[in-house]
């Protein structure tokens, strides 16, 4: 017998966590959304087996329901399920990004036949909706589950084996582990590259041409924010007792920093920036964190056609697997920098000596 499987917010995790569940023999996908045409893209796909528009009744009819919606609207659903009578066991999870206030209302959830678990795919894209969703959009990303006090270990095993399609890996944590880490690698830097590009928004006025010197770093330090301002705003919100602890020790380390900066004081400005460099560079001592560690070369080309793809073809020959590729910078007629990401040290190494090989010039990251 099929296990029916409720999505309820088709977006781009919501789809890409539909892509996957739906190619499992064992499972039939109810999806609801909000835009009628992502529901009938995903029905015409076969992302998703049913639509309803009636959360309630889509729910007696669920074994296992995903909440893939905001934060807000999460905690909304889940009020909600407190309000109803059901005839067989539910299982509940999420995709929330702050879960304080999430498993406070799951766990204020008194009817025996739910259980929640909460979780968050650590993975995402600058772009948003299901048009953005991808079914490999979680390969090796990491996927954290916050079990509430009502859920048992065989049923954060039920989500795992749910979602073995995705490639994701799974770490269990408490609340306020997950919470604590996500605010540091993820809610505050989305927080200071929105600030970021403030900045040189302002300084646009008096520097008109900034707009097109605003590459490379830049680009880089400030790509997320670009994503969603809706989804954003609601994250900073739920976790803004910790952001804006965040935000005074950011305030006084700035400070810090301006007063070297002031007194002209170079030695401190320099073991300053040895210190920072000196723990960037070991983050990848590469224990599997909750940010994935990639293996990186950096590989000078030239502004040619193909160019890359010679470059790829020399690893794909040997099988080389790549994670990651990325243009850093290339211009009309300079040489340009790929940066090539790889899951292994092996792979780094190995990848490096072939290319030296065919006299490119290669940079390993360490």
């Amino acid at each position: 017998m099929k296990e029916t499987v409720l999505i309820v917010g088709l977006g781009l995790i919501g789809g890409s966590l539909a892509m996957n569940v739906s190619e499992k023999d064992d499972v039939f996908v109810i999806g609801m959304d909000k835009d009628q045409e992502t529901v009938n893209m995903a029905l015409k796909q076969g992302v998703i087996h049913q639509a309803s528009k009636n959360f309630h009744n889509a729910v007696k009819e669920a074994d296992v329901l995903i909440l893939a919606t905001p934060i807000s609207i999460t905690i909304d659903l889940l009020k909600q399920l407190e309000q109803m009578e059901l005839t067989k066991p539910l299982l509940v999870t999420d995709v929330s990004s702050v879960k304080n206030k999430v498993l406070e209302a799951a766990n204020q959830l008194t009817d025996p036949q739910f259980s929640f678990v909460g979780g968050h795919p650590m993975a995402g894209s600058h772009k948003q909706g299901y048009t953005a969703a991808k079914p490999h959009l979680f390969e090796n990303a990491i996927y954290v589950l916050t079990p509430s006090v009502h859920a048992t270990e065989a049923e954060a095993e039920k989500l795992k084996h749910l979602f073995s399609k995705t490639g994701a890996r799974f770490l269990t944590f408490s609340t306020r582990e997950h919470d604590e880490m996500t605010a540091v690698i993820s809610h505050f830097p989305h927080l200071i590259a929105s600030s970021l590009v403030h900045q040189a928004r302002e300084w646009q006025k008096t520097h008109p041409y900034i707009e097109h010197l605003a590459a490379g770093g830049f680009k880089d330090i400030t790509r997320i924010a670009s994503s969603n301002p809706r989804l954003w705003q609601d994250i900073f919100f739920q976790n803004r007792s910790l952001l804006i602890s965040m935000l005074d020790d950011w305030i006084e380390e700035m400070q810090t920093v301006r007063t070297y900066l002031k007194d002209l004081d170079i030695e401190q400005t320099y073991q300053y920036l040895v210190e920072a460099k000196q723990y960037r560079d070991g983050l990848p001592v590469r224990e599997k964190g909750a940010i994935p560690s990639f293996y990186d070369i950096y590989v000078d080309i030239h502004d040619q056609p193909g160019a890359i793809h010679d470059v790829i073809g020399l690893l794909a020959q040997e099988s080389i697997s790549i994670k990651n590729i990325q243009i850093l910078e290339i211009r009309e007629g300079i040489t340009g920098v790929l940066r090539i990401s790889f899951a292994t040290n092996e792979d780094q190494i190995d990848s490096k000596k072939l290319l030296e090989s065919y006299q490119y010039e290669v940079m390993l990251e360490q």
